[in-house]
């Protein structure tokens, strides 16, 4: 079913950027973006996660590293029937994560620098559980699929305010009304796939950990600390917002527009019903330098 909604995803956007080319171009217009759209597809089905991983300056987290972060990956992908994903590492101090990959074959985690200083390990097992659900539910293609088409549809549609289309077919109007349009088209999308996605991903998430509440205290954390912290680089590429486990974009106002997520308080709300309480998680322990203060407990769901 994740294949056909990817499939379902490239046509639409494909549809877009023809739409885009013909005003822009007229009938040659077209035709231009169609190819252009074709090889993008291919593009973004094959590349695309390496290109939002470098977009984001995540660097690879080699085996044995002191954190434990393959250790409890491992564990955990075991408990959800898949493949050990790559993993990544952010160097931003806002805490935050997130998955992408064409399958779960062919999947990676990155995690930010924030994320390890602010959240316990068990906080981090709900977090890290979180996007292996996103792999399992085949939710990482169309992510990853989606931030490559919006921005090259918010790209194309800018070339609009300078190059112009036909003026027979648009006039100034018409190009401003594309500049806007197209992009703010792209983001309903992407919102329309997120906001669902990760109730989903919360749910099945705090399966594979074993505690909801460890993800429900993970992301009041975040939630608090990407209000407070700017990630720059997400700031830079707004259309990659919805990958991500929290909505990391405040600082330039991009985030009315790529308002991709639900509420933070209605998921951590839904946690804890799922887990039975009414009431607050309790408080987690800190972390030090990186390093989860508390140890792991015998026989959690990393072994």
């Amino acid at each position: 079913m994740g294949y056909v909604k990817t499939a379902f995803l490239m046509a639409a956007m494909t549809a877009l950027f023809m739409g885009i080319g013909f005003l822009l171009g007229g009938a040659g217009g077209a035709v231009i973006a169609f190819v252009v759209a074709a090889a993008m597809n291919v593009f973004t089905w094959w590349q695309s996660d390496k290109l939002v991983l470098r977009m984001h300056g995540a660097e690879p987290v080699t085996r044995g590293d002191r954190m434990g972060l393959h250790a409890m990956t491992a564990a955990l992908a075991r408990n959800a029937g898949l493949p050990e994903p790559k993993l990544y590492l952010i160097d931003t101090p806002q805490p935050n994560a997130f998955a992408t990959g064409r399958n779960p074959s062919h999947a990676a985690v990155a995690v930010t620098t924030g994320l390890l200083r602010s959240l316990d390990r068990e906080e981090l097992a709900g977090v890290i559980a979180h996007e292996l659900a996103h792999i399992r539910n085949h939710d990482t293609a169309i992510m990853t699929v989606t931030a490559t088409f919006a921005g090259a549809i918010s790209m194309l549609a800018n070339f609009a305010l300078f190059f112009g289309g036909s003026r027979e077919r648009m006039g100034l109007i018409g190009t401003l009304a594309l500049m806007f349009l197209a992009p703010f088209a792209a983001a309903l999308v992407q919102m329309a796939i997120s906001r669902t996605r990760e109730y989903a991903a919360d749910k099945a998430g705090a399966e594979i950990c074993g505690n909801p509440l460890w993800l429900a205290a993970a992301l009041e954390k975040i939630a608090r600390g990407a209000a407070q912290i700017d990630n720059h680089t997400a700031e830079r590429n707004p259309a990659s917002a919805h990958m991500f486990i929290i909505n990391p974009l405040h600082a330039h106002k991009h985030d009315n527009l790529f308002a991709t997520h639900p509420a933070t308080e209605n998921r951590i709300a839904a946690l804890r019903a799922m887990a039975g309480h009414g009431r607050a998680a309790p408080a987690p322990q800190p972390m030090r330098a990186g390093v989860p203060a508390t140890r792991r407990r015998r026989g959690g769901p990393w072994g």
